[in-house]
């Protein structure tokens, strides 16, 4: 961060009844085009993050002044009343050359209010220089260049409110899904330095402390790793916030997270709850030997939004991940 800032973030206006109009009202950014956070707004990075339409991400938490997060096992830290998570999604224009930029498209904001956690979502306009409140949603078509130099082509969609909820919700009460103790184990290269990102809270008084051992996931797409590790890492921050005990997902007895070890939870010979389009015809999530007859790879791989797993917030297959998760079942 640079050490020069020209705005405070306006605590006044996270804790206010209404959301403003334009993103830059909260002074979360000292140059929001160029994303440089204001002071006390500090960076972080997931160990595996989720999947939507292939777009990048730049997080960014802020907590109020002499207050501290608390830290809890197996879910996000406990974030004091004022605090917020910032989240940009973008495409690189061309994936061959980020320096040609890139192509914001909405910054998505979880705070803690008084009474819970409130999510709303900013769309950047085409000049870029501003973020705009989009309270139904909204669809951006665009494309980007990939890395092979084909032209890609998205129909990116803005959530709108309730569309937030499906995926952060937990026990039916909006929630934060990424800032966990274990998906923030890692390193992350600071202006002034590289630190390991707890321990980077820590010396900011963001949060008190942590234990000193944590079991955290893995980077799914090193493939040097262990296949296994991979797909759970992947599921956990995927698919382990709905399908959990406490997930909207609860249910139907299918669980993601990384700490889930029961073999027909997990989904191996596991018949769905409720039957129909979703299953595909498949008597099983997972029949291990067998991808093709796995209810799981089938959500996947579907487009179709009765069908399709995530059921929102998805318009292109994640092709590499379908790949992963089908060795992983041919390989049990």
């Amino acid at each position: 961060m640079s050490s020069l800032h020209a705005f405070a973030v306006n605590d006044e206006l996270i804790l206010a009844d209404d959301f403003p109009t334009k993103l830059s009202e909260f002074t979360f950014f000292d140059d929001a085009s160029a994303q440089v956070p204001s002071e006390g707004v500090i960076p972080y990075e997931l160990i595996s993050t989720l999947f939507s339409d292939y777009t990048y991400k730049q997080r960014w938490v802020y907590v109020p002044n002499n207050k501290k997060a608390e830290y809890k096992e197996d879910w996000v830290f406990d974030f004091p009343v004022g605090s917020v998570l910032i989240k940009t999604f973008y495409y690189l224009y061309d994936e061959r050359n980020p320096k040609l930029g890139k192509n914001l498209l909405e910054t998505r904001l979880l705070i803690r209010k008084e009474d819970q956690w409130h999510a709303v979502s900013y769309a950047w306009n085409k000049e870029q220089s501003e973020a705009f409140i989009k309270k139904a949603g909204k669809t951006i078509k665009t494309s980007w260049i990939d890395q092979f130099g084909e032209v890609k082509s998205v129909r990116y969609r803005v959530p709108n409110k309730n569309q937030c909820k499906e995926c952060h919700a937990a026990n039916d009460i909006v929630t934060p899904i990424g800032p966990k103790a274990r998906n923030l184990n890692k390193v992350y290269a600071y202006d002034e330095g590289s630190f390991n990102q707890l321990t980077y809270w820590i010396n900011k008084e963001f949060i008190e402390t942590t234990p000193l051992e944590i079991v955290s996931p893995v980077d799914w797409t090193n493939e040097d790793l262990d296949l296994d590790s991979r797909v759970r890492s992947y599921l956990d921050i995927n698919c382990g916030h709905c399908h959990a005990p406490t997930g909207s997902a609860n249910s139907t007895g299918l669980y993601l997270h990384l700490n889930e070890n029961r073999d027909t939870h997990l989904g191996i010979f596991k018949k769905p709850v409720a039957t129909g389009r979703g299953s595909g015809g498949f008597l099983y999530s997972i029949v291990p030997g067998k991808p093709e007859e796995s209810i799981m790879l089938y959500r996947m791989i579907s487009k179709d939004p009765g069908i399709m797993m995530p059921e929102s917030g998805k318009s292109l297959m994640h092709e590499e991940a379908i790949v992963m998760i089908k060795d992983w079942i041919s390989s049990m």
